[in-house]
């Protein structure tokens, strides 16, 4: 039985650890292809060299193998702290799903374990993260911390929000955001995944919460999360369908052909002006497509992590 089928089995996200596990050992793998070439298992116990560091540390033999220069890490070390934030409305729970699979997720599902994967190279780094889920309400909140007991917490709390279904709950992101940011005092990496859909959504208090979020000299990442095939291209048939609000309830019938060329101009407008205003404020964008690999997500920890430290 492979690990595919368990999680099927279970029609949920008992395996998140098990789940995540597998995601970076497929990225390290891969690692030969991107900026990391010959920095593939050895990530976790080094960081890049740079200049002017003491070269005391240098493991000149990972060098002989990489002509690269990397210095050795020691336990004592927690050169990071990192807060990740997770969108629970009943949006992020699109498309409904009964099992869950690492090739079958929906937005929420995608969130937990890009979540995971970054946790599991925190734990191997032996850095300290933090989590905050909200909706409605502020549905849970956990500072930072390396333990081993403090990772499973999170681990469950994420894999019970995957399964939890979230019904007509709506959230004005910005009054959560505050709040997180009132909470984290010790300069930190911070990933907020969101679906970007606010009910009454006015931007220039959502973009003041990511400003505050920024505040203690906080980097901000922006995981954008969609289902880019039916939220950004609207690509369904053109059979007579009924469309349905799942935060407010609202429903309404039409062909999908009908309205696709605006619909399409509309959300390609909202999306700009959310990269536009992020990269105004300095908060870094990604677009999370559920549909892609998580390997965009883990690259753009790497690259942040190497910015931060």
């Amino acid at each position: 039985m492979n690990l595919r089928d368990e999680v099927n089995k279970t029609s949920g996200f008992k395996n998140l650890e098990l789940l995540a596990k597998e995601v970076v050992e497929g990225f390290i793998a891969g690692m030969h292809k991107s900026p990391f070439h010959g920095f593939s298992a050895e990530f976790a116990e080094h960081k890049i060299y740079n200049r002017g560091e003491s070269t005391r540390h240098i493991d000149w033999k990972l060098f002989a193998k990489t002509d690269k220069l990397f210095t050795k890490r020691y336990d004592e070390e927690t050169n990071l702290r990192c807060h990740i934030i997770v969108d629970n409305s009943s949006s992020m729970h699109y498309p409904e799903l009964k099992q869950f699979s690492i090739d079958s997720l929906n937005k929420i599902g995608f969130s937990a374990l890009a979540a995971a994967s970054i946790m599991h190279i925190l734990k191997k780094q032996r850095d300290a993260v933090g989590l905050s889920i909200y909706s409605d309400i502020y549905d849970y909140y956990s500072p930072e911390k390396g333990s081993e007991r403090h990772h499973r917490m999170l681990l469950d709390q994420l894999a019970n929000m995957v399964v939890s279904k979230s019904v007509q709950k709506t959230t004005n992101t910005y009054e959560y955001l505050h709040q997180i940011a009132e909470k984290i005092h010790r300069r930190s990496l911070i990933f907020l995944f969101t679906d970007m859909f606010q009910d009454g959504i006015d931007e220039v208090k959502l973009f003041d919460a990511l400003r505050h979020l920024k505040y203690n000299k906080h980097e901000v990442i922006l995981f954008h999360v969609m289902d880019k095939e039916k939220e950004f291209n609207f690509d369904f048939d053109n059979a007579p369908k009924r469309f349905v609000d799942v935060e407010t309830g609202e429903r309404i019938d039409l062909y999908a052909e009908n309205i696709k060329e605006n619909y399409e101009k509309a959300v390609a407008n909202y999306f700009e002006t959310i990269q536009l205003k992020c990269a105004q404020y300095q908060i870094k964008y990604v677009e999370a497509d559920i549909n892609e690999s998580f390997n965009k997500i883990l690259t753009t920890y790497m690259l942040e992590r190497q910015k931060f430290v």
